[in-house]
């Protein structure tokens, strides 16, 4: 009963469970009837959901507002503690903010992670800001607003990162998550301006892009851009040959060039692009928090 009622059991965190179907008699179903009766916390809901809050800020580089969605550490406004940031590209409420900012968080209540500050960076143009220019005709006319990368990373330095740090209590420490072309532009930070993040999490990253130009890059922007002690996990699904060997090539180089960066490549034959962020971002963080 007292795991039906949530209270904490074998020391685990206070959770609600769901009822089995045909598990209880009558009797059963009558005192808990009761209880919710004479305990209202126990027999209402609160009409609307919340989770997490919305925060805007007017970005100089991209000369648009933007809308960031931000989940903060349970007790977070009653303490002093500084917190790690999660900053989640394709971070809008539509796309990849609630799935990963729920698993953060479940994760940190068990004691996998520390309790992080997540920032979903919602979108207004992904083809835009995650993609630098293009020589292929094929990407141009599937993207024709690409080619905003570097001004979206101005954003992601010069804009974002001071406001959370100024707004937030954030203990310097960060992580960056992306997938798909926005895997691309995070592997761009990664080789260009590594310092700007303590964690890489990129997930099936379109490294075609421009008949794979920045593979090709790669080699001399991690040899001029050294990043000592960062940790790099990287994964691909069932994707193709090509998807699979060029993210082989990067860890690869990252290997060679930083030897100091901590890295994991995760291939997962059993996922597909659409299904891999979800299991990524689960052993991301058993990678990047894992106990020695």
């Amino acid at each position: 009963m007292k795991e039906l009622l949530g209270f904490k059991t074998n020391n685990a965190p206070s959770r609600s469970y769901r009822i089995p179907h045909g598990s209880f008699t009558v009797l059963s179903i009558v005192a808990l009837s009761l209880i919710a009766l004479m305990c209202p916390a126990f027999a209402q809901e609160p009409p609307t959901l919340e989770f997490g809050n919305v925060d805007k800020i007017f970005s100089k580089a991209l000369n648009e507002e933007r809308r960031i969605n931000v989940l903060l550490p349970p007790g977070y406004e009653k303490g002093t503690a500084r917190y790690p940031v999660i900053y989640l590209l394709d971070g809008s409420a539509h796309e990849d903010y609630f799935h990963a900012a729920s698993l953060f968080d479940f994760l940190a209540t068990y004691g996998v992670m520390p309790p992080s500050i997540v920032v979903g960076i919602s979108n207004v143009d992904r083809k835009r800001d995650f993609t630098m220019p293009s020589s292929v005709a094929e990407d141009r006319k599937a993207a024709p607003t690409s080619g905003g990368a570097l001004k979206f990373i101005t954003f992601l330095e010069s804009d974002l990162l001071p406001h959370v740090a100024a707004r937030y209590r954030t203990d310097g420490t960060s992580t960056i998550v992306g997938q798909s072309l926005g895997g691309l532009v995070a592997t761009q930070v990664l080789l260009q301006k590594p310092h700007l993040f303590t964690n890489y999490v990129i997930v099936s990253p379109s490294l075609w892009w421009d008949g794979q130009s920045l593979m090709k890059t790669a080699p001399a922007a991690l040899a001029a851009n050294p990043a000592p002690k960062r940790k790099v996990y990287l994964s691909v699904g069932d994707e193709g040959a090509e998807m699979k060997a060029a993210d082989e090539q990067l860890i690869s180089l990252i290997k060679k060039t930083r030897p100091d960066n901590e890295t994991m490549f995760d291939y997962m034959p059993q996922e597909t692009h659409a299904t891999s962020l979800h299991i990524s971002l689960y052993r991301a963080v058993h990678f990047l928090y894992k106990k020695n």
